[in-house]
C-alpha cells in the first residue's frame, strides 16, 4: 500500500482503512501471521497440504451450518429430513456431497500432511508442542466425523454407532456404565443422536477452531520446518532476516492458491461425477434407514477409520484388541521422544528409517483396505501380519533411528531432490 513507503502504520492510513486499523488491529495481524512470515525457500508439493486443511475446514463447516438448517435431529425424523434436503431443497444434494466428501477430504490431506512430518523430521524439537497440537486435531477430526456419520440414521450409521460405541464397555469397572451414558439410553436411540447433533454441531467445531489457531500460534513461533530439516533462523543476514527465508505473501500466497485450484478441479469431479466413490465415501446401507433387525455385510466404519479397524478385528479379545486400536492412535503423539535421530529430514537419513518407514506406510495402506473387508479367514491373517510392522514402526524407533547410518546435513537449504 501507498502509506507504507512513507513508513507511516496502518492505523496513520487515510479513509476506511486507517480508521479500522486504529480500533482493530487487522493489518498487524496479517503482516505478523502471514505476509511478514518468513517461511523456508525450499518448500515443496508436500506443503500444501495443511493450507488445503484449513480450506476445507472452513468449507465444512459453511456447509454443516446449510445443512443444519433442514435436517431434524431424532429417529423418527433424521434420516427422511435428510432425504428431504437431497430430492426437495434446492441444491441440498449438492451441499450434501460437498459436506459428505468434504469429510473425506479433509482426512486424505490430514493423512498427507501428517506424512510429510513423518517425511522431514516436523515433529522434532524444537516444534513437540505444534504436533501435539496436530494430533489432538486429528483426535478431535475423528470424533467429529464419527459422530457425523451416525447423524444420517442410515443402516450403516446405526451399526457403526453400535459397534463403536460398544467398544466402551472394555474399559474395567465403569465401561458399561459408560456405554449408557454415552449412548444416553440402553441402546443406540434418540437420546444418542441428540447427544451427538449438539457434540458435532457445536462443541467439536469450537474446540477445533481453538486447536487450530494454537497450532497456527505454535508454528509461527517456532517457525516452518523444511524439506532439509535445517532451522533457517541459524543463518541471518545483515538486515536480520533468515538468509534462507523469504515472505509468505506473495510467494506462497500464489503458490497455496495454485494447489487450492488443483485441489478444488479433483474435489468437483468427485463431488459431481462419483460423489459415493464406490461405496467408499457413502456406503448403499447408509441410503437404507436405520435397522436393528437387518445388519449390513460387512459393518465396517469410513475409509480413514478402517486402519484402526482392521487392527481392533485382527486380536481375537474384545478388550485387548480395542487397547491395540487405542495405542496405534495414541502412538503418534510419542514420536518427538521415540526419534532419536540426529537429523529431521529422510533426505539425510540412512536404509534403516527408510525400511521402517516405508513397512509402515505399506502396512497402514494395507490395513486400510483390509479394514473394508469382512473379519474372515485370509482377511484377518493379513490383518494381524500388517499390524506388526505397523507397531515396530514406533516401538524400535528409538534404536533404528539411533543406529541408521546419517548423511551429512548442508549447512544451507538445497532445491534439488535427493
Amino acid at each position: 500500500m501507498a502509506y507504507e513507503a512513507t513508513g507511516k502504520s496502518a492505523a496513520e492510513a487515510p479513509g476506511f482503512w486507517g480508521w479500522l486499523n486504529k480500533r482493530l488491529p487487522v493489518d498487524f495481524l496479517w503482516r505478523s501471521q502471514w505476509a511478514d512470515y518468513i517461511a523456508p525457500k525450499n518448500f515443496n508439493f508436500w506443503y500444501f497440504f495443511g493450507s488445503l486443511a484449513l480450506l476445507v475446514l472452513v468449507m465444512q463447516l459453511v456447509t454443516g451450518i446449510f445443512l443444519t438448517m433442514f435436517y431434524k435431529v431424532g429417529e423418527a425424523t433424521a434420516f427422511d429430513s435428510v432425504e428431504f434436503i437431497m430430492r426437495e431443497v434446492s441444491f441440498g444434494w449438492l451441499m450434501r456431497y460437498l459436506h459428505s466428501t468434504g469429510a473425506s477430504a479433509f482426512f486424505l490431506v490430514v493423512y498427507l500432511h501428517m506424512y510429510r512430518a513423518l517425511l522431514y523430521g516436523s515433529y522434532k524439537a524444537p516444534r513437540e508442542l505444534l504436533w501435539i497440537f496436530g494430533m489432538i486435531i486429528y483426535l478431535a477430526l475423528m470424533a467429529e466425523a464419527f459422530m457425523g456419520y451416525v447423524l444420517p440414521w442410515g443402516n450403516m450409521s446405526f451399526w457403526a454407532a453400535t459397534v463403536i460405541i460398544n467398544l466402551f464397555s472394555t474399559i474395567p469397572v465403569i465401561g458399561p456404565g459408560l456405554v449408557e451414558w454415552i449412548r444416553g439410553d440402553y441402546g443406540v436411540a434418540d437420546a444418542t443422536l441428540n447427544r451427538f447433533f449438539s457434540l458435532h454441531v457445536v462443541a467439536i467445531p469450537l474446540i477445533l477452531l481453538l486447536l487450530v489457531a494454537l497450532h497456527l500460534l505454535a508454528l509461527h513461533e517456532v517457525g516452518s520446518n523444511n524439506p532439509d530439516g535445517i532451522e533457517i533462523k541459524s543463518k541471518k543476514g545483515a538486515d536480520g532476516k533468515p538468509l534462507d527465508g523469504i515472505r509468505s505473501h506473495p510467494y506462497y500466497t500464489v503458490k497455496d492458491l495454485m494447489g487450492v485450484c488443483v485441489f478444488l478441479t479433483a474435489f468437483a469431479i468427485v463431488v459431481f461425477f462419483i460423489p459415493t466413490m464406490g461405496d467408499l465415501f457413502l456406503e448403499k446401507a447408509n441410503f437404507e434407514p436405520a435397522n436393528p433387525l437387518s445388519t449390513p455385510d460387512p459393518i465396517s466404519p469410513s475409509w480413514y477409520f478402517t486402519p484402526y479397524y482392521a487392527i481392533l478385528r485382527a486380536v481375537p479379545n474384545k478388550g485387548i484388541g480395542a487397547l491395540f486400536m487405542l495405542v496405534a492412535v495414541t502412538a503418534f503423539f510419542f514420536l518427538p521422544w521415540l526419534d532419536r535421530s540426529p537429523v529431521r529430514s529422510i533426505r539425510y537419513r540412512g536404509w534403516l528409517f527408510k525400511l521402517f518407514l516405508g513397512l509402515f506406510t505399506i502396512a497402514f495402506l494395507g490395513l486400510m483396505y483390509l479394514g473394508m473387508q469382512p473379519a474372515q479367514g485370509i482377511y484377518v491373517t493379513l490383518s494381524r501380519v500388517l499390524s506388526v510392522p505397523y507397531f515396530l514402526f514406533f516401538l524400535l524407533m528409538p534404536w533404528y533411528s539411533k543406529w541408521d547410518p546419517v548423511k551429512p546435513v548442508p549447512e544451507r537449504v538445497t532445491f534439488h531432490a535427493h
